[in-house]
Parts: structure tokens; C-alpha cells; sequence
């Protein structure tokens, strides 16, 4: 065993490349480059003009090379379970890149097949939650600094793309090619944190436009409220074409609250006491002055502001030292594998929802789901349905 991992690259693209710059750059200590897997013969000439690592047009056969001991799928969303699965059963170990999957059946399939392989790494490229503003998050909202949650709230439409982005491929905001619009492409990560901080909703009602500002076949804007089964909810707006952008995360618990901006800054507010006590405690002279901006707001609440520096790709470069360090020392993941359902899953209900028009749960049929999206490939006609 080598002191560090070797890392093949599936797809040599803008992921691909840059995650072999890391590497080149020392941003992952515990991990070289090993190889690298493209079938366009250009990105494969230039990855072994860079690195002098060996390059492969087929990535089966960079995985029986002996060359590799794991690797990372930068390859269209469908491929991503395929790919890693063929992975795993050549006993290397897999980074997934986001989201796991276009449905919850092929991400299933895959995540039964990981579990089969326990003495492998199975992980996901969810690079936020390397990203200690949200870690820190986390483990306020875990250790009940603000109570109980009653509601979030996240709109993150800093996506805009123009028409020309969509129309310089084929493949792109298809249903077939691609899975989805902004909710597949964009938002996976918002998807995963909202539910890594705030827990995993039960039911969602959406009402989701389909190339509302764009000429596009998939989803542009998407507004989804969710449903936590005890009376807390949840909504998420996100959207392709403000200009301008919004990214405000909202987290109300009943003893303070969470703000975050540009996902850069946070305004935490820690009640003195749960809001129903406090509530409780107020008489008619109180409810008075606290109209009357009289009332000292430290004996209601105090309030901290949280920012971090994180330098441009660390985030990227953490998740791959991890990912090496778990391989190499057994530390655990930041981001296991199994956890790309949660999005996929989340992301499958909205939009069975705005299909069907009604509140759908989370526990919805996997099979219903698919036949639904292979009727509008179908509808496509350019790619082939799925199983």
C-alpha cells in the first residue's frame, strides 16, 4: 500500500480538471493522482501532458489497471450509480459527485450494492458540508441552542443562467440527458444541507414551473413547502433567472434563531428564555413598552454573528482529504455516500408533486416516479427511457 491513495478521475472535464489541480498543488496531502479516464482524445492528451499519469478512453479498464485505488465519477448525473457500482465491484473505492443519481430507484440500487461492500469508501462530493460556516451551524442547531425547530425557510435563487448557457449543449435541461433543471443541476447542495441541519421532511406540496423564463423542457423556478410531520414546515425557492440573486437561509426554533446571508454570514439570536415562556411572562405593561421599543432587548435575547474565510476550492480539496483519510486511517466521512438519496429523494417528490398536483410523501413509489419521467423522455424523443 502506497502512503497515499491514488486517485483515478472519470471524466476530465471542469470537475475533473480541477480536482487533478488540487491534487497537483498539494491541497490533498493524503492523495496523488493515479490516472485519469476521458473518451474525448483532447482531454486525455492534455491530462497526460499535465501529469505524465496514464489515461484511459475506457474507465473498466482503468479500473482493472491496478493502477488506482479509488476514484471520483465526474460523469453525467445518470452514470454516477452505474459507474460507481462498477467501482465498487472492482473493489475501489468511489467518490461520488453530486447528486448521486437522477432517481431514487438507480441511487437505491447503488446504495444497496455499497452496503454489500462494507470494507470499501463509499462518499459523495457534498462540499458544503465542509464549509464551517454550516458546520458550525450544525452543531448549534444539534446541541438545541435555538430549541426546538418550527420552521426554515431558504431561497437560493443565485443561479442565473442565460438562454445561451442551455442552448450550448444538447444534453443540457433535457429530461432525458440531464434529469432535471435547477433542482438536479444547481440546488442539489442547498437540497442536501437544508436536511442535514434541519432534518428530513415527510411530505411535499411544489408548485414548479417548467421553462417559465428559459426555453427549456425541465424545471426554471420551484417553490416547495415541506411538512415535518410535528407542525414544523419548511420552504424552498429556487430559481434560474434572477439576475441578481437571493441566498437567505431562515431557521426559527422556538428559542432563537438563525440567519444566514450569501452564505457567507450568520445572525445567530439566543433567547433568554423559550418564547412561550417569555411570552408567558409579559403582562399588559410589558406588551406596552414592547410596542413602544422600550422594552431591553438583552433581557429577551442575545444575538452573535458568525463569519469564516474559506478559501476559493478548499471546500472541494477537504472532501477529497477526507475521502483519502478515511481510506488510509479509517476517519469518518463527512459526507457518506448513502446520504445522495436524501436529495435525489427530495427532488423526486417535487417534482411528483407539481405532476400531480397534490401533497406527496417522502415515502412515495419509486416506480410511479420513474414512469412519470420516462413518459416526458419519452415525450423527448432523443435519449432512451430508464430503468
Amino acid at each position: 500500500m502506497t502512503d497515499t491513495v491514488r486517485l483515478g478521475i472519470i471524466g476530465f472535464g471542469q470537475q475533473g480538471s480541477m480536482y487533478a489541480k488540487f491534487i497537483a498543488d498539494g491541497l490533498v496531502p493524503t492523495m496523488s493522482l493515479g490516472a485519469v479516464t476521458d473518451l474525448d482524445p483532447h482531454l486525455r492528451e492534455a491530462a497526460a501532458s499535465a501529469y505524465g499519469v496514464p489515461v484511459f478512453d475506457d474507465y473498466v479498464a482503468m479500473l482493472e489497471s491496478g493502477r488506482v485505488d479509488a476514484v471520483v465519477t465526474c460523469v453525467p448525473h445518470y452514470l454516477h450509480p452505474e459507474v460507481a457500482i462498477e467501482a465498487l465491484r472492482h473493489d475501489v473505492h468511489v467518490l461520488v459527485e453530486k447528486p448521486a443519481g437522477v432517481y431514487t430507484k438507480q441511487v437505491a440500487e447503488l446504495n444497496d450494492f455499497a452496503a454489500s461492500k462494507p470494507d470499501l469508501r463509499f462518499a459523495i462530493m457534498f462540499n458544503q458540508r465542509n464549509n464551517p460556516l454550516y458546520q458550525r451551524i450544525k452543531q448549534i442547531v444539534d446541541a438545541g441552542e435555538i430549541g426546538t425547530i418550527l420552521r426554515s425557510n431558504w431561497i437560493i435563487t443565485t443561479w442565473w443562467r442565460p438562454q445561451g448557457y442551455y442552448d450550448s449543449s444538447a444534453w443540457r435541461a433535457t429530461w432525458g440527458g440531464e434529469g432535471g433543471g435547477v433542482l438536479v443541476n444547481q440546488a442539489p447542495h442547498q437540497l442536501d444541507l437544508w436536511q442535514w441541519i434541519c432534518g428530513v421532511p415527510e411530505r411535499v406540496f411544489a408548485k414548479v414551473v417548467y421553462g417559465y423564463r428559459r426555453d427549456i423542457a425541465v424545471e426554471d423556478e420551484v417553490t416547495a413547502l415541506v411538512d415535518y410531520g410535528n407542525g414544523a414546515t419548511g420552504v424552498f425557492v429556487t430559481a434560474t433567472h434572477d439576475l441578481v440573486g437571493t441566498d437567505r437561509f431562515e431557521i426559527l426554533g422556538d428559542a432563537g434563531k438563525i440567519v444566514v446571508e450569501a452564505s457567507k454570514t450568520a445572525t445567530v439570536t439566543r433567547l433568554t428564555k423559550p418564547e412561550r415562556e417569555l411570552s408567558a411572562g409579559m403582562d399588559l405593561q410589558d406588551v406596552m413598552r414592547l410596542f413602544a421599543g422600550e422594552l431591553d432587548a438583552a433581557a429577551l435575547y442575545t444575538q452573535e454573528t458568525i463569519e469564516f474565510e474559506s478559501a476559493w476550492g478548499a471546500q472541494h480539496a477537504g472532501v477529497l482529504e477526507n475521502f483519502a483519510r478515511s481510506i488510509r486511517y479509517g476517519e469518518p466521512l463527512l459526507a457518506p455516500g448513502a446520504d445522495g438519496m436524501l436529495g435525489v429523494r427530495l427532488a423526486n417528490a417535487i417534482h411528483l408533486s407539481s405532476w400531480l398536483g397534490r401533497e406527496v410523501g417522502l415515502d412515495f413509489d419509486a416506480d410511479e416516479y420513474l414512469a412519470a419521467l420516462n413518459a416526458r423522455i419519452a415525450a423527448e424523443g432523443t435519449y432512451p427511457t430508464r430503468v
